[in-house]
């Protein structure tokens, strides 16, 4: 007999308990907001790229490039220390390591959309140039690397600051490859700057053509 009444109460306590949970395929209420990522994604791509690497400390050079002319650009704070403007370009120091993520209003006369630009922002971690000197033969094709030792992990960016300096048909790419076919002997010293997250400094690599 006790059993029966044991079952008939709890009857009606799985009725009340039924509306509290969750039915399949419906999101449980969270305490912060959330994007409708499938809004975001599904939304016209109107930048070249929308995720930069940045330093902790160090002032951005940054900007956010439409694929299209004639894009108003409306201005936000994209980080702790770090605001964008209606040119596109980004102000400030990021102030705290971490990734951030802002939706960015985007016109044209078409209409408006928000796309999602994310600022990651890396600890000040030193870095120090690696190999910076490179032999070579006339007549022999480059396949040589520039290296970097440190900093944080992300893959370096080079870029000559003097074209003329490098030997003809010689090259250094944005990745720091160096390649070409030489055609004459010579030593030659090529300015380069190096760019880490956008922590960057100004090295010489020196090739020798014998």
């Amino acid at each position: 007999m006790r059993r029966m009444w044991l079952a008939l109460l709890a009857v009606p306590a799985l009725g009340a308990l039924i509306p509290m949970l969750p039915s399949a395929g419906t999101p449980m209420v969270r305490d912060t907001p959330l994007v409708d990522v499938a809004t975001v994604d599904r939304a016209p791509r109107m930048l070249v790229e929308n995720t930069f690497h940045v330093t902790e400390g160090i002032d951005v050079d940054v900007r956010l490039m439409p694929v299209e002319q004639g894009v108003e650009i409306t201005e936000t704070v994209i980080a702790p220390g770090v605001t964008l403007d209606a040119s596109g370009a980004m102000h400030g120091a990021p102030k705290r390591p971490g990734t951030y993520t802002k939706l960015v209003k985007l016109c044209q006369d078409s209409g408006c959309v928000r796309e999602r630009v994310a600022l990651v922002v890396h600890r000040n971690i030193p870095w120090q140039p690696g190999t910076l000197t490179f032999p070579g033969r006339v007549g022999v094709p480059f396949d040589s690397q520039i290296t970097v030792v440190g900093g944080p992990e992300v893959p370096p960016a080079f870029t000559v600051r003097d074209t003329s300096a490098l030997p003809k048909n010689v090259t250094i790419g944005p990745d720091g490859h160096v390649g070409g076919v030489p055609v004459r002997a010579g030593l030659s010293e090529v300015p380069v700057r190096v760019c880490l997250a956008g922590n960057c400094g100004g090295v010489i690599v020196t090739l020798i053509v014998v």
